[in-house]
């Protein structure tokens, strides 16, 4: 008997034909809305920026070479600053999930003071030459913000310029001490009376680091610069007449050094930055002749942290001055542990040097840290765009590192423990 095999369906009456209907915009609306265009450029510019890298290829168009090498250089091979960024990518976080996450509390406290999130802004030298609005931009992002601000001593304002721009923010100062006890004590006295509340005294400066790219550029103490870097700093008309019609970039606070001229000898200054016979002694009179907050910066080693509290500090930035002074130094993300359990949990411990992610942020509390410090991060968003720029570089670092928080499954800064992170 034969068996008739019933007709195999093609594949188009397998598949089911799709409803179709006439589209309307009011759906269409939803999924088509178009980005206004924004005319500003450096509005345009910063809000492509979604990273401090974005940041950092923005500072790169928008500013000479030389400025941006020294901003973006470090000393000799620049291993150690390659090394910062490198023992931050290392490091592994543990999420703990099936906590409530909503409302982040990112405040903490530093020398029992809340500030907004644990960020501070480091010393920087030169500023102005970043951008002309230097460090008065800079001071003003972070009393916006509820963080410190620190000066430095070769900055491009005074403690009162900072003052004056920013009211009511939390003032630090960087100091370099000298053999001329006249000047440190002037240093001290203005920063009293405008109103700072903690020095820091960095120790990693007893002579220069060697630049190789500031050296190519004539970016040197003093200044030799090359033609070729002059050719490149006219392609930036803005730049040039921003110096030009501003008021003379000089080291603000070190005026006294030269009397009544706003000329400020680089040797001279090199004398006060780079000082050889700097010792604990030094640190012993400043702690007798500051009477607030003293922290010391540059430290590497449980037992240079616990002599310097022990010489009278309130505390220790960990810190290899962003790998610009000594090369092959370690990372401070593999020295934080062993140097926070020298001193126990009382002395106020800063990491500073290589932070550019908010998950830095993270790491560095789970390892000690009560704070850290960024100066590259915020240097590049001042150069891509002045105060704007600040602005864009710190909303930056508290959304990735709010975010990140919240997917590590906790809810508070003070959460935060060694736990959460892995490292090798």
């Amino acid at each position: 008997m034969t068996v008739t095999q019933p007709p195999v369906p093609s594949a188009a009456q397998k598949r089911p034909r799709a409803a179709r209907q006439r589209p309307r915009w009011s759906e269409l609306r939803e999924v088509l809305q178009v980005r206004r265009p924004t005319l500003n450029p450096v509005e345009r510019r910063l809000g492509a920026a979604l990273s401090i890298r974005d940041l950092r290829k923005v500072a790169v168009r928008t500013t000479p070479r030389a400025v941006f090498d020294y901003v973006d250089g470090a000393a000799d091979a620049e291993l150690t600053a390659r090394r910062n960024r490198a023992a931050f990518a290392a490091v592994e976080l543990v999420p703990e999930y099936l906590s409530p996450v909503d409302h982040p509390d990112l405040s903490t406290k530093v020398f029992d003071r809340e500030i907004a999130m644990p960020l501070i802004f480091a010393p920087t030298g030169y500023t102005r030459m970043m951008h002309h609005e230097g460090e008065a931009a800079v001071a003003r992002v972070a009393a916006r913000h509820g963080l410190p601000y620190t000066l430095s001593t070769v900055g491009t304002s005074t403690v009162e310029d900072v003052a004056a721009a920013a009211p009511g923010g939390e003032h630090w100062f960087q100091l370099y001490l000298t053999r001329d006890e006249r000047l440190n004590a002037e240093l001290l006295d203005r920063a009293l009376a405008a109103g700072f509340t903690t020095v820091v005294l960095t120790v990693d400066t007893p002579v220069a680091g060697r630049h190789p790219k500031d050296m190519r550029n004539g970016l040197t103490i003093p200044p030799s610069l090359t033609l070729r870097t002059l050719f490149d700093m006219a392609r930036y008309p803005f730049w040039v007449l921003n110096k030009l019609t501003t008021a003379p970039i000089a080291f603000a606070s070190l005026r006294s050094m030269t009397g009544e001229t706003d000329v400020i000898d680089a040797v001279r200054v090199a004398d006060v930055v780079f000082e050889p016979t700097l010792n604990y002694d030094h640190l012993a009179w400043l702690r007798a002749n500051w009477p607030h907050r003293l922290l010391v910066k540059g430290i590497l080693s449980p037992r240079g942290a616990r002599r310097a509290v022990e010489t009278g500090a309130d505390g220790v930035v960990v810190s290899n001055h962003g790998g610009r002074q000594l090369d092959r130094t370690p990372a401070t993300l593999t020295v934080l542990p062993g140097i926070r359990e020298e001193l126990g949990p009382d002395a106020t411990v800063i990491l500073d040097s290589g932070v550019t992610h908010g998950q830095d942020i993270l790491a560095a509390r789970a390892l000690g840290a009560d704070a850290v410090m960024i100066g590259r991060a915020y240097l590049y968003g001042l150069m891509a765009g002045g105060e704007r720029g600040v602005e864009r570089a710190v909303t930056i670092l508290r959304e990735e590192y709010s975010r990140s928080l919240q997917l590590l499954g906790l809810k508070a800064s003070d959460a935060i423990e060694r736990h959460h992170v892995r490292t090798p």
